[in-house]
């Protein structure tokens, strides 16, 4: 759990920085440079993810069971990431109708990846991973819209080919990491 939690630090509050002290990250980007700053950024994301990767597998090894999901929630889990998958991409297709609506979809999406995660998993480790995607998430989400709304941000809908392309998307990367990929790379089938 210790590597978890540390990896859970660095990278969720490496993400919370614009959040919590945006004058702070301005005036680092200031005395370091645009660029370097999203190095310095980068090294501790990339870092407290590995981290995290880590002390989940191996919190999974020797789990504490705080309750037992029925199989059925591994089924409604993968359904409800399919909307996280929509709105992860949604926030890196400009100009899509998720995004002019909802400002900060990936928020949503990640709060939808880590809610589905929170009810097909019984472990403590479970818990504190999701459960702290889930609470920034939804810090990320109320604190992005309110600093848009004081700001006067507006984004500009480019049309309904960006929709379908967000769509397209958004729900060919949900059946091949559903089908295929979460097997591979996390030892277990949603729908095996």
């Amino acid at each position: 759990m210790t590597l978890l939690l540390a990896g859970l630090l660095l990278f969720i509050g490496g993400h919370c920085t614009n959040l919590i002290a945006p004058q702070w990250r301005n005036a680092m980007v200031s005395r370091l440079g645009l660029l370097p700053w999203k190095g310095l950024y980068s090294v501790v994301a990339i870092g407290g993810f590995i981290l995290l990767v880590i002390g989940y597998g191996e919190a999974r090894m020797n789990p504490t069971w705080l309750w037992t999901p029925p199989v059925w929630t591994r089924h409604l889990a993968a359904l409800i990431t399919l909307p996280a998958f929509i709105l992860l991409f949604a926030s890196q297709i400009p100009g899509n109708r998720l995004q002019v609506k909802l400002g900060h979809p990936m928020y949503l999406g990640i709060k939808l990846w880590a809610f589905a995660h929170l009810i097909a998993n019984g472990g403590l480790h479970d818990l504190v991973l999701f459960g702290a995607f889930l609470i920034w998430a939804i810090a990320g989400f109320a604190v992005s819209r309110r600093r848009d709304r004081i700001a006067g941000v507006k984004k500009e809908y480019k049309g309904a080919v960006r929709d379908v392309l967000t769509l397209v998307v958004g729900i060919g990367a949900w059946v091949a990491f559903a089908l295929w990929l979460h097997g591979m790379l996390i030892g277990v089938k949603p729908f095996g």
